[in-house]
């Protein structure tokens, strides 16, 4: 599992004193480039052409994030498919679960703009890191 720190700002706190559920959403993208960084999962063209992009998202939200609450994402991939991943995450609001994501990304080459499948290589890859970490 890999967990991603979060800093909050002033202006994640909507007029309710609390943080956005579309700031929350930015938490979770942030922590996925992190986790794909980490766990060697290509994100930029400049990597090649294999990518991964959203094709699926499902978020609940389970109590509210205040501007002094220590928050972090945990990332972890729940399911390694031919052609898709399957990450989870949970926002941590100082140690209680705040938000629960579940993301299916598909392969995707850019070059033929078409859905690719993942190299074996990057499964073994993600799967070392799901491991270690």
């Amino acid at each position: 599992m890999h967990i991603t720190p979060i800093q909050l700002r002033f202006n994640d706190i909507d007029q309710m004193g609390h943080v956005n559920n579309t700031v929350i959403m930015e938490f979770f993208d942030l922590a996925k480039y992190r986790y794909f960084r980490a766990a060697g999962i290509p994100v930029t063209p400049e990597e090649g052409d294999f990518c991964v992009m959203i094709v699926h998202i499902e978020c609940d939200f389970q109590r509210q994030i205040h501007f002094h609450d220590d928050v972090k994402v945990s990332t972890s991939t729940s399911r390694l498919g031919n052609k898709s991943i399957e990450v989870m995450q949970q926002v941590l609001v100082n140690e209680a679960v705040a938000a629960t994501c579940k993301t299916v990304l598909a392969g995707y080459s850019r070059a033929t703009a078409a859905s690719a499948p993942i190299p074996d290589d990057l499964k073994e890859q993600v799967r070392l890191y799901d491991t270690r970490s």
